[in-house]
């Protein structure tokens, strides 16, 4: 008998032990995406903090980058030019991406810049924003050293189209209207209509109500793009900067999105 009862403990200490486990299962199973995330989150984070204790350059004096200008930028109509410059990103010292770089973008034409992938195309363009400043040499606008302008008032002037483009998640709306706040309805649609958006736009539910999702995930890669485009447009950029805008697309969304791009460099 008391055999029996021993050996029905074992079985019932093993049905214990099996259940237990089978929760534990159950519970990493749901914890396991939170380290997931956490793991991802930490490598994005790395960047950040590198970025912030990096030393401040002492070549920049940060009053004099954002102080206010007499001699304004807007309407400018000049050229672009790259006179000898080098670069190097602070957290790359070891690794230089342009070195003795000299171009000229004319003013009213189109300017490409041909390169294999990391040759500094991209590069060019944090420049000319003022993201960095050159190891060397300067660029000017008109002759014009940027570094005389207000950073604020000169980023005012350039509209940026990038490959992957940024969309919040909010209403198409609001997504162009980030490009001048105090747009209006119908400044709002006729930017959509410069960058071929304003047609697909009427045709959603929604029309300019219509909610995106986060990164634009409602929208296709060539919506997305004409989007980012209207946004651009809005303001009357004088600098239109196209880093790879279509490069993502399909051949129908880029032949659309491209026709939008010369209608806008012409305009």
């Amino acid at each position: 008998m008391s055999d029996r009862a021993h050996h029905s403990s074992d079985i019932s200490d093993i049905l214990v032990v099996v259940f237990i486990f089978t929760d534990c299962l159950s519970l990493f199973s749901f914890i396991g995406p939170f380290f997931q995330s956490f793991a991802e989150a930490r490598g994005a984070a790395a960047a950040v903090f590198r970025l912030i204790d990096e030393g401040n350059d002492p070549s920049i004096n940060e009053a004099d980058v954002w102080k206010d200008d007499t001699e304004s930028i807007y309407n400018i109509n000049g050229d672009i030019q790259f006179d000898n410059v080098d670069f190097i990103y602070p957290s790359r010292k070891e690794a230089p991406v342009l070195h003795n770089l000299s171009l000229i973008a004319r003013a009213g034409q189109t300017t490409a810049l041909v390169g294999l992938s990391g040759c500094g195309k991209s590069t060019c363009m944090t420049l000319f924003l003022r993201y960095y400043e050159p190891s060397s040499g300067q660029i000017t606008i008109d002759g014009r050293p940027i570094t005389d302008y207000n950073v604020k008032q000169l980023r005012e002037n350039i509209g940026v189209v990038s490959q992957e483009p940024i969309l919040f998640d909010m209403n198409i709306y609001e997504n162009i209207r980030f490009g001048k706040l105090n747009a209006t309805q119908e400044e709002i649609e006729q930017a959509a209509r410069e960058a071929n958006a304003h047609h697909f736009i009427m045709q959603l539910p929604d029309k300019y109500k219509t909610l995106v999702g986060e990164r634009g995930v409602q929208l296709s890669g060539g919506e997305k793009q004409r989007i980012a485009l209207a946004r651009a447009l809005i303001k009357h950029p004088t600098f239109l900067l196209l880093d790879e805008a279509t490069s993502a697309l399909d051949n129908v969304s880029e032949k659309i999105v491209q026709e939008a791009l010369d209608r806008a460099c012409h305009g």
